[in-house]
């Protein structure tokens, strides 16, 4: 399970944001209370006059960043980062020093600026030059940074310290308890109270663990490898879009005349199936996307003995430290905070999902049979017939609406929401006078309404095949570069990563698809909490110390707004005409969006409460599966299906009891969003509230009290019915005189 509550964790070249429980179990190790180990950095004599990266007070000298200088660099932040936590050890050690937040926990967080800069600056260079910084030289520099910082949470005279002050402190304002209150649980998930004999058990348990993880994701991907089936009939592709023709293609340069290749790959297998008109092949690549790693397969690349290998280390995780199951453990870092809850909200979000999927299959069902098809539909037809009803129901055409969202007209509308709602103005800087990575790349500051100002971020676009990192057709990232910390005097900065196709002239802007439009907003979102953070420390501005099923919220929030004519209307721009979208239009690409929302909530619902079982109960995985499938999908679990077999995301990745945060996310967001469509006040007013609580608050304040603050109430899953077209809004009551 994962148990590092702050550090960044890269697994196969993928990394995810640095919050609470987001290392791999892989990431610890345990050691003695009374000895240090010392690993000396492979240069130790860089200077900032001849290394870049050790400069870190000002703006990244990114054009002058080599992966040679990362490693010294960090090598040298490392050490210097772990010599000066020992000497706040020593100072926690000692009965004469006085145990006070500023004292201990204060002086930790200044010393996070240098290496939290530097090693920021190093992912960012591994995402956006990836052909000079590989996976194998990211990952060790990875390591390295990693190390150093994990021991602050692992020292026995710190932990001693912090559970002194968080009892004997009454002056602690909210933002330095939950500082202080991570510091306690991050020791205490790391083992930190546990006797020399059960440590030890922790560790080889923890690191059997890791290597049954491994084992699962290692037989996913060649299980996934080994499957291909040749088409060469032209036929059978003739209405297969230039793109999947592309990725299939046996040589790109002649995609239009083939042969072809069906893989698993996920950009090929997903488009696949909504475009192939041959049932039989749509069923028979199905089944071999869910036997993958099972005993239909072959014996030898099965992960059925894993699955339950994998259940046992983590239960077994669990109870030494004192949790009945994974999933309770799991619950001591979400906003959920009980599996009771969690269960109540799939519980309230299946009683409405339900009842749509069984009225959007028939309707798909009777859709399928005037078209000509005789057969029951199953799980392999659905993604087919379902992109045809949506076409046919709302004139859906991707190409031609790509034609009204040029990326320049979308981006300048989405700065100017933002302005209008949380009240700041953002200011461009000349390329020049910034150290930049690409001549592509932009920089923006960002200024409160008086001009003060407040952050800043780096704009990064377009693909750049080859050099950018892009683990999938739509990779994008919003970055943290530089945290706020109040003691080190430091101010945010982040960076947006995209991947959108560069335009064609410089006249002509990029056209989005509205996927792509919607990628920017949740990005953008995310970006917000960590530009706008007021919390003075570190270890909890920005994104950083937030509950794992709150940390998408503003993602979503920024997202939700895409629901709204009066906006679509506004980013939307005709790259020639420069008309907007029609009203018509609009109410069709909304409605669009929410095409079998019913059947697929019920499928995120599966999998929440599916992940959540696993970890909670002791019974035979495929018991489990086949138990809740029957209350929460319409088609029969084919005899052949084993997917969980394959689900790295539960079973070796980082969502292991954890799935089901996507959806919470998604409840409180709509929840939020809904405020400013029930309020009377301004929007601006509403907006200056969700600044002042979402995006300023951060991680320096429990989730559940941050939406108390600004819903005055705890949240309802009745907004995201709203939203996914399940129920009709609450009429406004009338005011009275």
């Amino acid at each position: 399970m994962l148990v590092n509550l702050s550090c960044l964790t890269a697994m196969a070249g993928v990394f995810i944001k640095s919050n609470l429980l987001r290392v791999s179990s892989a990431a610890i190790r345990f050691r003695p209370k009374t000895t240090y180990v010392v690993l000396l950095p492979e240069n130790p004599v860089d200077t900032p006059e001849d290394n870049v990266l050790l400069r870190t007070d000002g703006l990244p000298q990114f054009d002058q960043l080599t992966p040679e200088k990362c490693w010294s660099g960090i090598g040298k932040l490392a050490l210097e980062y772990e010599s000066r936590v020992w000497a706040v050890e020593e100072k926690a050690r000692n009965p004469k020093e006085p145990k006070t937040f500023d004292n201990i926990v204060g002086e930790l967080d200044q010393l996070e600026s240098p290496l939290n800069t530097a090693w920021s600056n190093v992912k960012t260079l591994y995402t956006v030059k990836n052909h000079e910084m590989n996976t194998t030289a990211y990952l060790k520099i990875h390591e390295r940074a990693r190390k150093a910082r994990v021991h602050k949470f692992q020292s026995f005279p710190i932990y001693e310290a912090c559970k002194e002050i968080y009892v004997s402190d009454k002056n602690l304002n909210e933002a330095q308890r939950r500082v202080v209150r991570k510091f306690l649980l991050e020791a205490r998930l790391n083992g930190i109270e546990l006797s020399p004999d059960k440590a030890a058990i922790f560790t080889t348990m923890l690191t059997k663990l890791e290597g049954e993880k491994s084992v699962f994701k290692k037989k996913v991907i060649e299980s996934t490898n080994r499957f291909s089936y040749n088409i060469q009939d032209p036929n059978i592709v003739k209405d297969f879009p230039d793109t999947l023709l592309k990725n299939m293609a046996v040589e790109r340069s002649r995609y239009k005349q083939g042969p072809w290749v069906i893989t698993l790959q996920p950009h090929v297998y997903s488009s696949f199936l909504e475009h192939c008109p041959l049932t039989d092949l749509r069923r028979n690549t199905y089944r071999a996307c869910n036997m993958r790693a099972s005993n239909h397969i072959s014996k030898d690349l099965s992960n059925s003995i894993h699955i339950e290998e994998i259940r046992s280390l983590r239960g077994e995780q669990a109870r030494l430290l004192g949790y009945e199951n994974f999933t309770q453990m799991s619950m001591e870092t979400k906003m959920a905070g009980s599996v009771e809850n969690v269960l109540s909200m799939i519980t309230s979000l299946l009683a409405k999902a339900k009842q749509a999927q069984k009225k959007e299959i028939a309707s798909l069902q009777e859709f399928a049979e005037v078209r000509g098809f005789d057969l029951q539909l199953e799980a392999w037809d659905v993604d087919y017939w379902r992109r045809k009803q949506k076409r046919h129901l709302y004139s859906y055409d991707e190409m031609h609406l790509q034609e009204y969202f040029p990326f320049e007209h979308v981006f300048v509308s989405l700065l100017e929401l933002c302005s209008e709602l949380f009240g700041i103005s953002f200011e461009e800087i000349p390329g020049d006078q910034v150290s930049k990575w690409h001549p592509d790349v932009r920089f923006f500051n960002i200024l409160d309404n008086s001009g003060d100002y407040l952050s800043s971020f780096y704009l990064d676009p377009y693909q750049r095949p080859g050099e950018k990192l892009q683990t999938r057709l739509d990779s994008a990232w919003s970055l943290g570069c530089r945290s706020r910390s109040d003691i080190a005097g430091t101010l945010p900065i982040a960076n947006l990563v995209f991947n959108f196709t560069p335009p064609v002239s410089e006249e002509q802007s990029t056209l989005l698809s509205f996927p792509e439009v919607t990628l920017l907003f949740q990005k953008f979102g995310s970006a917000l909490q960590h530009l706008l953070t007021t919390v003075p420390y570190s270890e909890a501005s920005g994104l950083t110390n937030i509950e794992w099923d709150a940390i998408e919220v503003c993602s979503y929030f920024m997202q939700n707004w895409l629901y709204e004519p009066e906006i679509l209307h506004r980013i939307s721009h005709h790259y020639e005409s420069g008309l907007p979208l029609s009203g018509s239009s609009i109410q069709e690409l909304i409605a669009s969006q929410n095409h079998m929302a019913g059947f697929d909530l019920c499928s995120e619902l599966y999998l929440a409460h599916l992940d959540i079982q696993l970890h909670t109960s002791k019974d035979y995985w495929l018991d489990t599966v086949r138990e809740l499938w029957a209350i929460y999908r319409p088609f029969v679990l084919d005899k052949y299906d084993a997917h969980l077999c394959s689900n790295t995301a539960i079973m070796a990745d980082v969502w292991a009891a954890a799935y089901y945060s996507h959806l919470w996310s998604r409840m409180i967001a709509a929840d939020a969003f809904q405020a400013f469509k029930d309020s009377n006040e301004d929007i601006t007013e509403v907006g200056s509230r969700f600044r002042s609580t979402f995006l300023s608050l951060g991680g320096g304040c429990h989730p559940s009290e941050v939406f108390r603050s600004f819903r005055g109430r705890d949240p309802s899953p009745d907004a995201l019915h709203v939203l996914c077209g399940l129920s009709q809004p609450k009429q406004k009551l009338p005011q009275s005189n």
